[in-house]
């Protein structure tokens, strides 16, 4: 990665998940989708369980932060009690990044069991973590007022700060922020962290004026940016943003493939299957290090959570198994969605 390009890594609560991943809402994939299990052997299916609850737990108390807040989205993405639990445990890390991340998947989640312990982040030293905590105050039914102080976050000084607001406001679903968002990009004052967040945000809330600023995104020169190009198309969802990730599985780069599969797989589209099979079967063994093919696995494993088809399931079992934690985290995440009816991990 370039030093050009190093600044969106600095995005660290806005981006917290395995690159350019962030806690995200849930819609529904197409009916056949929705109602496939992992496959017909009950016994084969509640081992595969066992396994992936075993794998999130492990997460959840892990003395990695990065493995913690991995663990958290995907504990909020099975909105499994158990993992939850865990998750509100977390609101008392001593880690800015462990408190934000989990005041947002609680809100998320709309985990209403932690509602006191998310009013305590409210006091919290850090600004970024009360931003989390007022978020997930106004997704359990709280006071409109919360959203507006996330609002008022836009204007300061702080570009952390302001990034997560943009980030927080796309996911509330209120479109009258819109104004304020598209103000944010045209700000000179608004550095990449600011933007790229409220680009996304515009397009979580469905506005199309968007689309222009993504696909600029998509024919980058660089990964990364078409990286974060697909999965805001992916949030718009419009028939011209699928039809722009079509595109996107020819893409020279594997791991950006494999996220134009995911994105589609979201939407409902089971065009990336062979995509996903073949980075699994033919990219993992041509990967030159482990850091290439733990990622591989990684973005596998996420795109087979959101296609769901029955030759992708098959493979969890050995993603389970790999030597990358993150792998296994997120193979854990696809198990849980492929037995769940409905589309809440993403």
């Amino acid at each position: 990665m370039t030093k050009k390009h190093q600044s969106k890594n600095n995005v660290i609560f806005a981006s917290v998940i395995l690159a350019l991943i962030a806690f995200v809402g849930c819609e529904a994939n197409s009916e056949k989708q929705r109602t496939a299990g992992i496959g017909t052997d009950n016994s084969a299916n509640n081992d595969l369980k066992t396994e992936a609850t075993k794998i999130i737990l492990e997460g959840l108390s892990s003395s990695n932060p990065q493995v913690r807040v991995n663990a958290i989205e995907m504990a909020a993405a099975t909105n499994n009690q158990q993992f939850m639990t865990g998750v509100q445990r977390l609101t008392k890390d001593e880690i800015v990044l462990i408190r934000f991340a989990s005041a947002v998947a609680i809100g998320d989640a709309k985990y209403s069991a932690a509602k006191n312990d998310v009013a305590q982040l409210l006091k919290d030293n850090d600004e970024n973590v009360r931003l989390a905590a007022d978020y997930a105050i106004v997704m359990l039914g709280g006071s409109k007022s919360y959203s507006r102080q996330i609002r008022a976050a836009l204007t300061g000084n702080d570009q952390q700060i302001r990034a997560n607001a943009a980030f927080l406001l796309g996911k509330i679903g209120d479109k009258g922020v819109l104004p304020l968002l598209h103000q944010l990009i045209q700000d000179e004052a608004s550095d990449d962290r600011v933007r790229l967040n409220a680009i996304e945000a515009i397009a979580r809330l469905g506005d199309e004026k968007i689309y222009q600023k993504l696909w600029a995104t998509l024919i980058s020169a660089y990964a990364d940016d078409r990286v974060f190009g697909i999965r805001a198309m992916g949030a718009l969802g419009t028939s011209k943003a699928k039809d722009s990730l079509l595109t996107m599985l020819k893409d020279d780069v594997p791991e950006v493939r494999l996220v134009a599969a995911e994105q589609l797989g979201y939407l409902g589209d089971t065009e990336g299957e062979k995509i996903v099979a073949n980075a699994l079967t033919h990219d993992v063994s041509a990967a030159t290090d482990q850091e290439t093919k733990a990622r591989i696995q990684t973005l596998a494993a996420m795109a087979i959570g959101q296609i769901r088809t029955p030759l992708l399931k098959k493979f969890l079992p050995e993603l389970l198994k790999s030597d990358s934690q993150f792998a296994r985290l997120a193979a854990a995440k696809a198990v849980f969605q492929c037995a769940q009816k409905n589309n809440i991990g993403r």
